[in-house]
C-alpha cells in the first residue's frame, strides 16, 4: 500500500483544513486508517481514526469537536477536516492504513503503512 497525503498549508488561526489521504497499490476498504500528527523533538502522536466501513471514528481530546474524519472507499481516500485550528495544531500529519484489521485504532504500533506527511501551519 502506498499513502499519499496532501492538503497542509498556511492557515489562519481559527479557520480551516482539508486533508486527504490517497492509496494506491491495494483497496482501502477493508482497513483501519489513522491521522497522527508530529512537531521537531517530539514523538508522533494519535490524532483521529476511522474503522473501515467509516461507522466508527476515534479522536483525541484535544480535537474532538474541531476535526471531523471520513473516508470515501469507493475512492480509497480518507478525509481529515480540521476545523477551529489553533497555533498549538501546527504539526507534520501523517496518514496510517492498518492492514491487520478493520477498527479505529489509537495506538500507533497498530498501523504498518504510513504516508510521507503533509506540514501544517497555523499563524496566531
Amino acid at each position: 500500500v502506498q499513502l499519499q497525503a496532501s492538503g497542509g498549508g498556511l492557515v489562519q488561526a481559527g479557520g480551516s483544513l482539508r486533508l486527504s489521504c490517497a492509496a494506491s497499490g491495494r483497496t482501502l476498504s477493508r482497513y483501519g486508517m489513522g491521522w497522527f500528527r508530529q512537531v521537531p523533538g517530539k514523538e508522533r502522536e494519535f490524532v483521529a481514526a476511522i474503522s473501515s466501513n467509516g461507522g466508527l471514528t476515534n479522536y483525541v481530546d484535544f480535537v474532538k469537536g474541531r476535526f471531523t474524519i471520513s473516508r470515501d472507499n469507493a475512492r480509497n481516500t480518507v478525509y481529515p477536516q480540521m476545523d477551529r485550528v489553533t497555533p498549538e495544531d501546527t504539526a507534520a500529519y501523517y496518514c496510517a492504513a492498518a492492514t491487520r484489521g478493520p477498527l479505529a485504532y489509537r495506538i500507533l504500533r497498530e498501523y504498518d503503512y504510513w504516508g510521507q506527511g503533509t506540514l501544517v501551519t497555523v499563524s496566531s
